[in-house]
């Protein structure tokens, strides 16, 4: 083999050796494997392409280019503290927190340049401007519908940058110490006034309970009378009856039994030894007995 033949044996195997790395090289430009939390922006001679989502990919190799290596994760803005005055007049400090995500890369990166700083611009104003319409008791017991509206604004602001606000949140709502000291005397008048009418409540609710008791003593009372009414009417019918059928015997036998009964009533008292009755309440027991033995 001659010189010749060597230096031409090795110029083609230098030529399959450079075509081989041209495959590769290739090959290694024209497939993009994408991860599953990413997507990527693809330029051809410097304007928009494609986005390739997760997965493998094909371009065209030195024409197309992946520009931009975006993230679809949620993500969360830091923690942002902005002054607003209430409807009435009330300076408070209001802490928020933002989380979104991208939903399409090609309007975040060709639309906003800083999304971080753009989302927190919009949020401290959207958060004033809601603020600013409420009163300070409206927004410490209204923080949910707050945060809705908030969130519904925000989504609204950030649409055209192809993002997706996913949460809004008021962490904190920070007052002055003179307003705390205010709302403090507020807190104690309001208990103060609470105490005072549950107390004028508690002594009415005696008084209604006293009446009531009265009420029902009282008809308790005229009801007793009325009972012992209508016996005494039972007995004096019946001693009418027996008068207008016996004649006045049975009226003088009832008046004698009475004094009878008055007198056993007199002898039987504590202390009572020695009873000294007059004449005639003698003669009336003995006409007692006699009209007794006549029956």
């Amino acid at each position: 083999m001659t010189e010749q033949d060597i230096i031409d044996a090795l110029s083609g195997g230098l030529l399959y050796i450079v075509a081989a790395l041209f495959v590769i090289i290739v090959i290694f430009k024209g497939v993009r494997i994408v991860p599953q939390s990413e997507k990527y922006v693809v330029e051809r001679f410097g304007r928009l392409k494609s986005v390739l989502g997760p997965g493998i990919n094909f371009i065209v190799p030195f024409l197309d280019v992946v520009r931009h290596k975006v993230s679809i994760l949620e993500r969360q803005l830091p923690n942002a503290s902005q002054d607003a005055i209430t409807r009435d007049n009330v300076l408070v400090e209001i802490d928020t927190s933002v989380f979104y995500r991208i939903l399409e890369p090609e309007k975040t990166v060709y639309r906003i340049r800083d999304v971080d700083g753009a989302i927190s611009t919009t949020v401290a104003g959207i958060v004033r401007a809601e603020i600013g319409k409420m009163d300070l008791d409206e927004v410490q017991s209204n923080r949910s519908q707050l945060i809705g509206e908030i969130k519904r604004s925000v989504e609204s602001a950030v649409d055209d940058w192809g993002i997706e606000v996913t949460r809004a949140e008021i962490l904190d709502v920070n007052l002055d110490q003179a307003t705390r000291d205010a709302m403090l005397q507020q807190l104690n008048a309001e208990r103060a006034r609470r105490a005072q009418v549950t107390e004028a409540e508690g002594k009415k609710r005696a008084v209604e309970l006293a009446a009531d008791a009265e009420l029902y003593a009282a008809e308790q009372t005229a009801k007793a009378r009325r009972i012992q009414a209508e016996a005494e009417a039972f007995a004096t019918e019946v001693v009418a009856k027996a008068i207008a059928e016996n004649g006045l015997a049975a009226a003088q036998y009832q008046v004698a039994l009475k004094q009878v009964e008055a007198l056993n009533a007199l002898g039987n008292g504590d202390g009572k030894q020695t009873i000294i009755v007059p004449a005639q309440a003698i003669e009336a027991f003995g006409d007692a007995f006699k009209m007794l033995k006549a029956k």
